[in-house]
């Protein structure tokens, strides 16, 4: 089984970084929730994570028929649940193509976007252990 890894260090205040394969990213809290607004919620990074597989997998389609990745956009909405637990209860996500993509191509680009990993692993939640290091 090939395992993934990355690690997550607090840096101050509500501020972290995330370490994944030498890249460094950060997440922090708005200034209305405590935090310094320096970079984006864990929460926006989720948002992020699937529009961004979304936009991969598009635009690998793109690239497999030989068309053009340029003015590729996946615009991206989400909105929180009301009630407990905490949580994104709905996510839109609208796929901008390049102009250049023909009408034949729209349903074809869709559904492969729409199967990226992200997205599939929504729908087939992974086990999740969440525990403390000895």
């Amino acid at each position: 089984m090939d395992v993934h890894r990355l690690e997550v260090i607090h840096v101050e205040q509500d501020a972290y970084t995330v370490d994944v394969r030498g890249h460094r990213l950060r997440v922090d809290q708005p200034l209305e929730a405590g935090g310094t607004d320096i970079a984006p919620t864990p929460t926006e990074l989720f948002a992020a994570s699937l529009a961004t597989c979304v936009a991969f997998y598009a635009g690998r389609y793109l690239h497999r028929h030989g068309l053009p990745r340029t003015g590729l956009r996946v615009r991206t909405e989400f909105t929180m649940a009301t009630d407990r637990p905490a949580r994104v209860s709905a996510l839109r996500l609208v796929i901008d193509p390049p102009p250049e993509l023909p009408e034949q191509r729209r349903a074809g680009l869709l559904a492969v976007a729409s199967h990226c990993t992200v997205h599939n692993t929504l729908h087939q939640p992974p086990e999740v252990a969440v525990e403390l290091a000895l």
